[in-house]
């Protein structure tokens, strides 16, 4: 290529010299075109390569998605998420290849045309200006007359003038021209030369990344031709199967009948049932029916809430129904009310009839043993909770449920194995947990871990708040406490499943590793008599009996017979005087004789008593350690009107505590012996968030005290509008339920919303629901 202009034929200015600077500058003309020609198509490129990978970026989170609602099956998650990174990773790379490319060629080749083409430009036009200027002045010399001397002189030196500046515009030009034509050779090879490198980057970072994942994608074409040969082995037993119900006849087929009190999962029987409403049409409705937990409960679809019956069995009686129209009837009833219910076989009515009378049977004789089982899960914190530490409080606003929990110490790794990044969590325990120690937590039953997802579930903000009272680290130093003395070894990464489900059985349920607490100082040393709720019925003699007598004095006048007008037998009758006995005032603060009684100093207290100080003192560790070493979550105070934990709770003012509470069994509905239960409590301290978590918890709102008030009188008394909206809204929303039948549910939406404002209110923005003063409600 030629590069050069001859300077000696620059400076003669000779039509060699003019022909050269033609061919240059069309070469430099058509240069110009092909550079900003090749710049066009190198952005037309990048903007193509950006929406591919925008496309590509789109189908990468399409397969997350895909690998998240796969969660439970684990190998299915787990490829599809490696793949997801994989393909992420690639992403990156493209970006980065592109983002070469545009400083390589655009970045690059725009600078050349802009910079060094355009002072070629500048260049030719000041050259063609003196040469216009050099002929002129030439012209103009050439026709001076001879007699005109001063004419001649002038023009004679301008000619010379004009001729010494073309020489040197002429000589710029030219070396602008070579200056050109020996860069745009460097400029353009030294651009395509970063961009071959850029790719040659792309793809050995490729290369490399599936080289790594090459191991794992053979595995799982292997897996999956097993998987292929097993669903062929599968459809041949389903075929054999389907021949087999062919040959049966399933015509007189009954539904199982089954029962079992002692089951894992709690549910002593479930089953579909025919309901009588309790509105005027006495409309019939056929809901999913299921015993647990002491409750007979139903749904109308499986995700609706259950909807309680019978709070508690051994308040009621069942019996058959003889007296209607309509076949295999039978009624449950309670103190309160009664149901009305119908099997679809006689066999079937008498296995639901066995079954909860054989579940009153077991309730009185067991005492709520799976209430026990509840009681015996909790987490233990390194803090008061309610310290209001700027750190929790940080983690409690405009975060995710799962970057909120895993700030807590310890929660960034499961509690069991130690696998980064858990994303389930025990909210009974206050744990975070990967998803196979997840499903083993499942397998031990909602009365030892109630297993929910930090990422799919929803949460509620007490519930948040209780998670980041408790953690990894603080749980593993009470149920992990003997590990070492045992010589256990804990399970790691890659241990199987069935050293993790016996690790974290021997943990949690069996509870080996707990240090165990030394011998309590006698309770009749300490000054305190101390009962237990599951030992109600057997204290019939000693210190107890007079107490007995005067309750029965006052419960003769309070017990209610049912709606069906059953009379109560004798037996019965004891069980329903902690619930109609009275005291002779409203509410009295009772901080003195707490002082002086209930937190009477002893070198060990039991874990009863212990849980029953933390309660009110809101400190939850302590809460957590109590029921780690079996103190009953339902445990009484004899000798503080039989208040419990979560009545304590209560006049602590802890809205956390209380939940921490009812996550691990407490009941809602076990009364003192002024006849005012945890409701009634809140609703005369005017605890607003506790009336609404109480009342989403079933706490029944039509209980009175010894003065015949129930809370919804107290809180007119009161003159408390934000509880007095509350309670009649879930007395509205319970006729409704009551009427579902025919006119379906239209209050609940409603009822849910109002109620959901109000928790936020109460978790978030407390100081909103203090409007009263205290005086004010110790008036009422």
């Amino acid at each position: 290529m030629k590069v050069t202009v001859d300077f000696e034929e620059c400076l003669k200015d000779s039509p060699r010299f003019r022909a050269a600077l033609e061919e240059v500058e069309g070469d430099v003309t058509e240069l110009e075109l092909k550079l900003d020609k090749l710049v066009k198509l190198c952005i037309a490129m990048i903007d193509t390569g950006k929406a591919f990978c925008t496309a590509n970026k789109q189908f990468m989170n399409g397969v997350r998605d895909l690998a998240q609602y796969s969660c439970k099956d684990a190998l299915v998650e787990t490829s599809l998420t490696k793949f997801s990174d994989t393909l992420q990773e690639m992403i990156n790379y493209h970006n980065i290849l592109f983002d070469q490319t545009q400083r390589s060629i655009k970045a690059q080749l725009q600078t050349f045309v802009k910079e060094d083409i355009r002072k070629f430009k500048d260049a030719k036009k000041q050259f063609e200006k003196v040469s216009e200027e050099k002929e002129n002045a030439l012209v103009k010399n050439a026709q001076v007359q001879r007699n005109k001397q001063h004419e001649v002189e002038e023009a004679t030196n301008i000619l010379t003038a004009t001729r010494k500046c073309f020489r040197h515009i002429a000589l710029d030009y030219v070396l602008q021209i070579n200056v050109l034509q020996s860069k745009r050779r460097a400029e353009i090879l030294k651009s395509m030369l970063s961009f071959m490198y850029a790719h040659l980057a792309f793809f050995h970072q490729g290369y490399d990344l599936f080289s790594e994942l090459e191991p794992y994608m053979k595995d799982l074409g292997a897996q999956l031709d097993q998987l292929a040969v097993d669903a062929a082995k599968e459809k041949r037993d389903m075929e054999q199967k389907h021949s087999t119900i062919q040959q049966k006849d399933y015509s007189s087929d009954d539904t199982k009948l089954e029962y079992n009190v002692d089951a894992a999962n709690g549910i002593v029987m479930e089953g579909y049932l025919f309901k009588r409403a309790s509105n005027a049409f006495k409309t019939w409705n056929r809901r999913w029916f299921s015993i647990q937990n002491n409750q007979l409960v139903y749904q109308k679809k499986f995700k609706d809430n259950p909807t309680v019956v019978v709070e508690d069995l051994r308040l009621c009686t069942v019996k058959h129904c003889e007296d209607i129209e309509r076949r295999f009837c039978f009624e449950v009833v309670s103190p309160t009310k009664s149901c009305m219910l119908q099997a679809d076989s006689e066999k079937l009515r008498q296995a639901w009839i066995k079954a909860v009378q054989t579940s009153i049977a077991t309730a009185y004789r067991e005492k709520g043993d799976e209430s026990e089982k509840q009681e015996k899960k909790s987490s233990p914190s390194t803090g008061s909770l309610e310290s209001g530490s700027e750190t929790k409080e940080k983690l409690l606003k405009g975060e995710s449920a799962l970057q909120r929990v895993q700030c807590i110490p310890g929660n960034a790794a499961c509690c069991d194995c130690g696998l980064a990044d858990p994303r389930w969590a025990s909210i009974n325990l206050g744990i975070t947990l990967c998803i196979e120690c997840s499903g083993i937590h499942r397998s031990l039953g909602v009365h030892f871990s109630k297993v929910r997802s930090l990422t799919l579930d929803s949460w509620e903000p007490e519930l948040l708040k209780l998670m980041c009272e408790l953690g990894n680290d603080v749980i593993n130093r009470i149920y992990e406490a003997k590990l070492e003395k045992v010589g256990v070894k804990k399970p790691q990464l890659g241990s199987q499943r069935q050293e993790k489900e016996a690790y974290i059985r021997a943990k949690y349920v069996e509870r080996k590793f707990v240090e165990k607490q030394h011998a309590s100082v006698s309770l009749l040393e300490s000054g305190t008599k101390f009962l237990p709720q599951s030992q109600e019925e057997k204290r019939h003699s000693g210190p107890e009996k007079s107490l007995l007598a005067g309750e029965q004095d006052v419960a003769s006048q309070k017990v209610r017979s049912s709606d069906s007008g059953i009379q109560q037998s004798a037996g019965d009758s004891r069980e329903h005087l902690a619930s109609t006995i009275s005291a002779n005032s409203l509410y009295e603060p009772e901080g003195d004789k707490q002082e002086s009684s209930v937190f009477c100093d002893s070198k060990q207290p039991s874990p009863g008593l212990q849980l029953y100080r933390a309660a009110f003192e809101k400190n939850l560790p302590d809460m957590a350690e109590a029921l780690a070493h079996g103190a009953e979550v339902n445990w009484v105070n004899v000798e503080e009107n039989r208040a419990t934990p979560l009545i304590q709770a209560v006049r602590g003012g802890s809205l956390v505590t209380c939940e921490f509470l009812l996550q691990n069994g407490a009941n809602v509905n076990i009364r003192d012996m002024k006849g005012r239960g945890p409701l009634h409590h809140a609703t005369v301290l005017g605890h607003t968030g506790q009336v609404c978590l109480f009342l989403k918890r079933g706490a029944n709102q039509h209980a009175t005290d010894e003065d015949g008030k129930d809370p919804l009188s107290i809180a007119v008394e009161a003159a408390n509008a934000d509880i007095v909206t509350l309670l009649r809204l879930a007395r509205m929303n319970e006729e409704m339920r009551e009427s579902e039948g025919l006119y379906g549910q239209p209050g609940d939406e409603l009822y849910q919303d109002i109620f959901r404002d109000f928790s936020q209110m109460a978790s978030n923005n407390p100081e909103k629901l203090n409007r009263f003063q205290q005086s004010d409600s110790q008036k009422s």
